[in-house]
């Protein structure tokens, strides 16, 4: 029914992994995002220019390669951690300002402080290192200027987390009692790598910015958009949110976190899916993802290109193939399926071992 086309090589770019290694991208790890180098491909195929979307931006890597090419670009998510990650990232700073903040914080002396936190919080750091966060963090508080404040307390977010017992295990938190560096030393050498990066980052003035918002409902004009170039949360994933519970408590602990899977269990029902033999989890999830698609051929130009990465759900029964589904969605919107390019093919089990299927992860190329 589509043009399907394989570009394996591509495949690698679909992971956060390549962004480890380069400077800003890896100011905030986030495993389900993808790298640089996919939105650069994306923007050399589309020739993108005007203003690229990524409604479901994380921590900003779509936003961030688009204001290095010179391409205003608009992010909304509904964590307002990967909100705050993104837009630390795309702000320009003084590495001046920044230095001397960074010297006034360090020399902050040690004072008790008392904080009421989780039981599992207590087990994911040691006595001095949790005592160390919450003095940090009240000094940090306390920093007048916002884009200061926001760039000293991220630092503090990643050193936290590089001196805590926690492994990020998929979808789980686990807690394995370990070595752990001084809290101290570790914020220092966070934040002066920060400040390296500032300094030698290769940017452009272009406007970015991401927001809080719901991809379901986008607050932007009709007919605002060139280019759209998003991931969204892949078929039958339990919620990411919960592997980023610890930094919510401590560092956002007044706001709440929701996620484009949150009506799942209400509504079901869509005409679309009449006909589809499908778990209930995947019915309410392309529910969901009608309404995303509906959204964006309101905000998207004529002309407008869209590309989406997704995943292919596995379930006992069998493979669900989402790139076809969300392609013949996107087919009854309005929008024309160009292709879908397929980036990884994994074997789908079930009990670990019994191979049933293969999953796709690929890229839905659309134009309106």
């Amino acid at each position: 029914m589509y043009k399907i086309v394989e570009k394996l090589e591509w495949g690698p770019f679909a992971t956060f992994i390549p962004n480890k290694h380069e400077p800003v991208y890896d100011w905030f790890y986030y495993k389900e995002g993808f790298s640089k180098q996919l939105v650069f491909n994306v923007l050399d195929m589309f020739g993108a220019n005007g203003l690229v979307l990524d409604p479901f931006c994380g921590v900003g890597t779509t936003l961030v390669a688009c204001k290095q090419r010179g391409i205003d670009s608009l992010g909304f998510d509904v964590s307002p951690i990967a909100v705050f990650v993104s837009n630390v990232k795309l702000r320009e700073y003084d590495p001046d300002e920044l230095f001397q903040a960074i010297k006034r914080l360090m020399k902050i002396k040690f004072v008790k402080k008392e904080c009421d936190v989780s039981s599992f919080v207590k087990k994911a750091f040691s006595k001095y290192v949790l005592d160390d966060i919450f003095v940090f963090r009240d000094a940090i508080m306390r920093f007048e200027d916002e884009k200061i404040r926001d760039f000293l307390l991220l630092g503090l977010m990643n050193a936290a987390m590089k001196c805590s017992y926690v492994i990020k295990d998929g979808s789980v938190l686990r807690i394995k009692k370990k070595p752990v560096p001084p809290l101290r030393k570790m914020l220092r050498r966070t934040l002066m790598k920060m400040l390296h990066d500032v300094k030698t980052f290769e940017t452009t003035e272009a406007k970015a910015e991401a927001r809080i918002g719901d991809a379901r409902m986008l607050d932007m004009e009709d007919e605002s958009v060139d280019a759209v170039i998003t991931s969204p949360p892949y078929l039958n994933k339990i919620e990411y949110t919960r592997v980023y519970s610890i930094e919510t408590e401590l560092f956002f602990k007044h706001m709440k976190t929701t996620a484009i899977r949150s009506a799942i269990g209400l509504d079901t029902t869509a005409d679309f899916l009449v006909n589809k033999d499908l778990p209930p989890i995947a019915r309410a999830y392309f529910k969901d993802m009608d309404m995303v698609i509906h959204e964006l051929y309101r905000v998207c130009k004529q002309g407008a290109k869209v590309a989406i990465v997704v995943g292919n759900g596995c379930f006992p029964d069998g493979v669900v193939e989402s790139d076809i589904i969300l392609s013949e969605i996107a087919e009854s919107v309005g929008f024309a399926v160009d292709r879908i390019i397929v980036l990884n093919k994994r074997w789908c089990t079930k009990q670990r071992t019994k191979k049933i299927g293969i999953t796709r992860e690929s890229m839905i190329v659309l134009t309106k």
